[in-house]
This record gives C-alpha cells, sequence and structure tokens, in this order.
C-alpha cells in the first residue's frame, strides 16, 4: 500500500549467553552457599589463599612496572637506535645486542614483535634472537624483582644474570655458525612499519594495557598454581624431589616452559617454592624467559612454525646449561 511504512521484521536470536551463565552461576552460588561457606573457611583454602594474594601483591608492582618501561620503548625508542649501534660484524655484536636487553628492557611477548622488526631492518639474525632471548630476562625491572624474591641471596639475582645473559649470547653464536636463513619465513623479513594514530602517548597506553593484561592473565595463573603446590602437594613429595636434585632441576624446567609467566613476575613464584632448593629454582628463572608455550605460538607466528620447532628445543637446551653452569659458579649445588 502506497505510503504505509515498512514492516521490520525483528529475528530474536535463541541460544546461551553470558547472562544466562551468570544467572545459572548466581542461582547455584545462593543453593550451596552453606556448602561454600564450609570449604571456604578450612584451613588448606585460607593457606592457598594467603599464598595466592602474596604472590600477587609482590609481583604486581614490577609487572606494572615493567609494562610501563614496555610501552615507553615502543613509543620513544625505535629498534634503528639499536641497528646503529651495533658493531658491524655479527660475532661481535651478538653480546652487544645481549648487553642491550639491559637498557631496553620488555617482557617476551613485547619483545618477539621488536626482533621481527630489526630483522624487517636488516639487522643480522644472530643479533635481533640474541636481543629476543636477552630483552625480557636480564633488565634491571627483572632482577629487582629477584632482589626482592629472593632477600638475603644476591647470587640468585648474579646467577640469574649470568644464566640468561650466557643464554641470549650461545644462542646468536650458535644460530650464526648453524642457523639458515631459509628457517626464518618471508613475512619476517619484510619492513614492519609501527602503527601510527592518537601520538605515542597513545601508543605507550596501548602497549602497556595489551602486556599489562596479557601479562597479567599469566601472573594470576603462575599465583594459583603456586598456591595449589603449596596445599595439594604432599611435603613428601617436595622432599624427595629436593633431594633428587637433577630430577628438581629437570622438573622445574618442564614447569617453566608450561606456566609462561611473565619475567616480570616468575620470581616470586619461585621463591614461592622454598622448599627445594636455589639451583632448580634458578634453572625456573632462566628458562622461563627464554622458552615457553606462549613464546612457541609468538615465534610461530612472527617467524614461521619451522623456525619455532627448530629454535625452541635448542634454546631450551642451552637455557637449562647455562643456568646449571651460572647456578653451579655463584650459589653452588643447593
Amino acid at each position: 500500500m502506497a505510503g504505509s511504512a515498512p514492516v521490520t521484521t525483528v529475528v530474536r536470536r535463541t541460544g546461551v549467553t553470558s547472562l544466562h551463565v551468570f544467572c545459572l552461576v548466581l542461582v547455584v552460588a545462593i543453593l550451596a552457599r552453606p556448602w561454600l561457606e564450609q570449604v571456604l573457611l578450612a584451613p588448606v583454602v585460607r593457606t592457598a589463599a594467603t599464598v595466592f594474594v602474596a604472590v600477587c601483591v609482590q609481583a604486581l608492582p614490577f609487572l606494572v612496572l615493567g609494562v610501563l618501561l614496555s610501552g615507553a620503548i615502543a613509543a620513544f625508542v625505535s629498534p634503528a637506535v639499536l641497528r646503529r649501534v651495533l658493531p658491524d660484524r655479527p660475532g661481535r655484536a651478538v653480546p652487544v645486542a645481549g648487553v642491550a636487553g639491559m637498557a631496553l628492557p620488555g617482557c617476551e611477548c613485547a619483545s618477539v614483535p621488536v626482533a621481527r622488526r630489526l630483522i624487517g631492518q636488516g639487522v643480522p639474525d644472530a643479533v635481533a634472537l640474541t636481543f629476543l632471548l636477552a630483552a625480557p630476562a636480564v633488565n634491571p625491572v627483572v632482577l629487582v624483582a629477584t632482589a626482592v624474591a629472593f632477600p638475603g641471596e644476591p647470587g640468585m639475582v648474579v646467577a640469574r644474570g649470568l644464566g640468561s645473559l650466557a643464554t641470549a649470547c650461545v644462542m646468536g653464536w650458535l644460530w650464526q655458525r648453524v642457523g639458515r636463513a631459509e628457517w626464518i619465513a618471508d613475512r619476517a623479513r619484510r619492513a614492519v612499519e609501527p602503527a601510527v594514530g592518537g601520538g605515542r602517548w597513545a601508543v605507550l597506553a596501548e602497549t602497556a594495557r595489551h602486556d599489562l593484561v596479557s601479562a597479567g592473565g599469566f601472573l594470576v595463573v603462575g599465583a594459583l598454581v603456586a598456591a595449589v603446590l603449596s596445599v595439594l602437594v604432599p611435603p613428601a613429595w617436595l622432599d624427595a624431589l629436593a633431594g633428587q636434585l637433577v630430577l628438581a632441576v629437570l622438573v622445574l624446567a618442564v614447569l617453566a616452559v608450561l606456566l609462561a609467566l611473565c619475567s616480570e613476575a616468575d620470581a616470586f613464584v619461585a621463591a614461592s617454592l622454598s622448599v627445594l632448593p636455589l639451583l632448580p629454582r634458578l634453572v625456573f628463572l632462566v628458562v622461563g624467559p627464554a622458552v615457553d608455550v606462549k613464546l612457541i605460538a609468538l615465534q610461530a607466528g612472527a617467524f614461521g612454525r619451522g623456525f619455532a620447532a627448530r629454535f625452541a628445543p635448542a634454546t631450551f637446551v642451552v637455557a637449562v646449561l647455562c643456568a646449571v653452569g651460572a647456578g653451579l659458579l655463584v650459589i653452588g649445588a643447593r
């Protein structure tokens, strides 16, 4: 009919939404309130909650400081600065890139795109990969956090710095000797232009927000694991593991890969495992920032799956050996 208004058909979507889930959880919580009160007041739960809160509260300031520094670097420091100060010969540039990690700190997630940008700007692969491993492991935020987590044990700070720096340099030299250009995907060699829009302060805020959300989740997971281990694992198991130094080293090395903690917060999780000797906990701190499940995924996306399949296992072995060597040299077998 002329002049009549168009008929609008409203299609109602059916299905389970987040509101339905929330209501269901709320109803279950109300019905199960007496049982929940008994569970939450149990000594085991209170102990686990204390450990969880302690790890989060201790680590959070260093995590925030780390992501702010990472955001500032993304906004105000160009990777071209590192390229200009590197020596021409890759063999000499590798340790320089490792030491540069102290001046240009960043979390593991941030170091992957920076390394890719370096490769895209023509920096030798070995040098960029050295920086990738060094930046999240030997920067001042991580070392200060380690000192706070292990009061009275300055050797842990020195051993962690030496072990992480050695891991980065050895992997750089190893890649220079046996690495092949075709192992890195072609997309990583294309120059990556930084995103623009909103100015440098907007870049800082967005980078810090992204890193905080990402790393904060891993911190919560790590704190939960530390809390669970503190109450569910029988003390006899930890005592037995503490008496088997080689086994403890291997177990904590694998645990570091699986937990994928942020390097600004992992020291507090390691400190909570006080029953174990210092050497296995040092291995945990050196292996974690060098290779873990999230880093393997990020490296596969940035440099290709073939690269990750070769680089990650080699890094794991080198990190364990360097951590054990630095630990025996600085803190001994304890």
